[in-house]
Order: C-alpha cells, then sequence, then structure tokens
C-alpha cells in the first residue's frame, strides 16, 4: 500500500470517529456550553495532530517528544470512539424507560461525567500498560523431545518512534535475565528506515542464549527494505530463517526449528513464503515453525510433522476491543491453542507496540516457552 492511499484511508477512518465522538456524545451531552466547546477544540486539536502521525512514522525524527505527540491521540480518539459507542448505546436504552424529565436529566448528566472519567482513567490505564513488559510462561508439552528447553520468543518490536535504543537495551536485559536456551524473534523488528534502526538492532548483539538467536521477517519487514534489514540482522550474529531450517540441541535430544517468510510476500513479489523448504529433512523429529501470521496456519494443507507454531503480528488486539476485528482476519489473537491433534500454535502479544504506546486489554509481552 502506497504511503499516499495509507493517509486518505487514515484520514478518512479518523475522521468518522470524531465526526461521531462530537455529535453522539459531546453535541448530545448536558454539559455546559464552555465545557462543550472545550471539548470539541480538544478533539479537533487531537485529530490535526493525528494528521502528523503518518509523516513521523514514515521519516523518523530523533525527537521522541514529537512521536509521542503526534501517536498518542491516535489511541485517545479510538479509546474514546469506542466508549461513546457504549454511551449512546446506555443512554438510547435508558431513555426507552419512561421516566419523567427531572430523573431523565439526572441519568443524562451522570452519564456525561461517567463518560468523561472512563476516557481519562482508560486511556491512563492504556498508557501505563504499553511502558510495562510482562514475562509470560508457558509449558509446553512436544511429543518425542527427549531433552527439556527454554524457549524466549520476542516478537513484533518495532523499533522506530519510542521503541529506541533504551527500549531495546531493556529488552535485552530482562530476556538475558530469564537465561534462555534459545531465543526467536518472530517478525516486525523493524518499523522504519534501517539507517534510523541501527543503534536499537545494535542492541540485539547483547543477547545471550546456548543455541543463538533466530529471526524472521514480517510484514513490515517487507515496507521498509526487506533485503537490507535481513542482512544487517545477520551481521549482528543473529540467524534470519529464510524458508530453512536449523536442528537445536544434541543430535537425537533436540528438534529442527524451522522458519518462512511471511505471507506478505505474496504480494511483495519476493520472499515468499515455501513451506516445503522451511521443512527439508525434518521429518519424524520434534519441529517447531516460526510464522509471523497466526493466520499462516490456512496455507498449511496438513501440520502433521508440525508440533508447535509460533507467531505474533496481532499484538493481542493492542487497544481493546481492536482485538474483535483483528479475530475478523486471524484465526488466533493471543496465547497458546491446540490447532488439531498434531499441532499447537503461541500467539506472542507483542514486546512492543505499533502506532500509540498504548495497551488496553493486553500487555507487552516476553515469552518464556519451557518445551518438554
Amino acid at each position: 500500500m502506497s504511503f499516499y492511499i495509507f493517509f486518505a484511508l487514515f484520514v478518512i477512518v479518523f475522521s468518522l470517529q470524531v465526526f461521531t465522538i462530537k455529535k453522539w456524545f459531546i453535541d448530545n451531552s448536558l454539559l455546559s456550553q464552555n465545557t462543550k466547546r472545550y471539548l470539541r477544540i480538544v478533539l479537533y486539536i487531537l485529530f490535526i495532530l493525528i494528521l502528523f502521525y503518518p509523516v513521523a512514522r514514515y521519516f523518523p525524527t530523533e525527537s521522541n517528544i514529537l512521536y509521542v505527540i503526534f501517536s498518542v491521540p491516535i489511541g485517545i480518539i479510538f479509546i474514546t470512539f469506542s466508549i461513546t459507542l457504549l454511551y449512546k448505546l446506555v443512554t438510547y436504552l435508558f431513555f426507552k424507560i419512561d421516566f419523567n424529565e427531572t430523573r431523565r436529566d439526572f441519568f443524562h448528566k451522570t452519564a456525561d461525567l461517567g463518560m468523561l472519567s472512563l476516557v481519562v482513567a482508560t486511556n491512563a490505564q492504556a498508557i501505563q500498560n504499553a511502558n510495562e513488559i510482562e514475562i509470560e510462561n508457558v509449558d509446553i508439552k512436544i511429543n518425542n523431545l527427549k531433552k527439556s528447553y527454554k524457549m524466549a520468543q520476542l516478537s513484533d518490536i518495532h523499533i522506530g518512534g519510542i521503541i529506541d535504543t533504551e527500549f531495546v537495551s531493556n529488552l535485552v536485559s530482562k530476556t538475558n535475565n530469564e537465561m534462555p536456551d534459545i531465543i526467536v524473534i518472530t517478525g516486525d523488528l523493524v518499523d522504519t528506515k534501517l539507517e534510523s534502526a541501527k543503534p536499537a538492532l545494535d542492541k540485539l548483539k547483547n543477547l545471550k542464549s546456548k543455541y543463538g538467536t533466530f529471526f524472521i521477517v514480517g510484514n513490515h519487514e517487507y515496507f521498509h527494505g526487506v533485503i537490507p534489514i535481513i542482512d544487517y540482522v545477520n551481521s549482528l550474529g543473529i540467524k534470519t530463517l529464510e524458508n530453512e531450517n536449523v536442528y537445536i540441541g544434541e543430535p537425537n535430544n533436540g528438534f529442527y526449528l524451522c522458519g518462512v517468510y511471511d505471507i506478505f510476500g505474496n504480494r511483495y513479489g519476493s520472499h515468499i513464503p515455501n513451506l516445503a523448504k522451511a521443512l527439508e529433512n525434518s521429518q519424524n523429529n520434534p519441529t517447531i515453525l516460526l510464522a509471523h501470521q497466526p493466520k499462516f496456519i490456512n496455507e498449511i494443507k496438513n501440520t502433521k510433522g508440525i508440533d508447535l507454531i509460533l507467531c505474533g503480528h496481532t499484538h493481542g488486539g493492542q487497544i481493546f476491543p481492536f482485538n474483535f476485528l483483528v479475530k475478523l482476519q486471524q484465526p488466533y489473537v493471543k496465547g497458546l491453542h491446540q490447532h488439531n491433534e498434531f499441532t499447537k500454535v503461541y500467539v506472542n502479544k507483542g514486546t512492543g507496540f505499533w502506532g500509540p504506546p498504548m495497551r488496553l486489554g493486553t500487555t507487552s509481552e516476553i515469552t518464556i516457552l519451557n518445551i518438554s
């Protein structure tokens, strides 16, 4: 998708959200005229600020403060829009009840104040959630695996904006503290120009594990130069799995780690996923597949021979209720799932975030997979 098409869709979507907030809440409320005027001004300022976000994302600056100023309004408007829909439903149902005018006005004013309080509290909590990375411990049983392994999964870090050198350094420290046997990064590592991402990427050289760090590309790598990103990541001592596999562990006691390109490669025209090639020589062995998007499972006609698929991409929905929209496109949004009798799927909620530094109803995670 070109920048101009993305920008046009971006403006249309948020224009509709702003119009809904203004029409269904501000104009409809019983707040004072001055309060309504101030709320409209704040809403319009937020809308103007988000118009600069696509520019800041595609043409990054050195100022994280500017990125925050342009990105946070995206989350604020989306969360406020979602609460406005709830406010509209509640008030609509209540007004169907035959109350006298005094009681009706009392409820209306209470709903107005409740709406404002909920908007402030929810947005504040969403910002707080994005600043915390949780360690998610998951135990997974794999058939015929003779030895246990501790695997750390990172995903959707989205280096760029405020996902910077400090963020990645903290992430590396948290990961190393878990002393994993192996580390995997399941795509969307870079989300800006490579030159801007290099200082943060360099910190990944400090990741420590017994068997090393492995990476697959996500859809966002295609937006910013998939070939140079792969080359640079490889130069850091991190192995990119490009429709290929490696054997992890001692002979007869380990497993095959396989990785495919992202399905976005089908649209991109190169770096197209090839599962058969990725699984070469892994038959009759414990096998773990790295595939960025959960819906890659739909590309697999027979998962027999794949014990576990590790994915990312969804961010767990990132901001509720966006998770319901994600579920329309992806078979799994977060967590561990038994896909069928042969294969389990684990979806990491994302170690970073995309867009606004906000999370609601979900958290950023480093997954520690205890495989046995």
